[in-house]
């Protein structure tokens, strides 16, 4: 990845339990821990996140 990851919450998150994303990479989109944004990220491919997405949204 060239770029570094471009990392966002929610605009629905309250609090700061959420999840963070970021989606810059057309090749990965990336998930980690709000609070342990040193922690480890989870992986997606692109079309798995859009489904993912496209399910909790409906």
């Amino acid at each position: 990845m060239s770029d570094a990851p471009n990392w966002r919450t929610s605009s629905y998150t309250g609090t700061e339990n959420c999840v963070e994303v970021a989606d810059n990479d057309p090749s990965v989109v990336r998930v980690r821990d709000s609070k342990r944004r040193e922690g480890p990220t989870l992986d997606i491919a692109p079309a798995s996140w859009q489904a993912f997405t496209d399910c909790i949204k409906s």
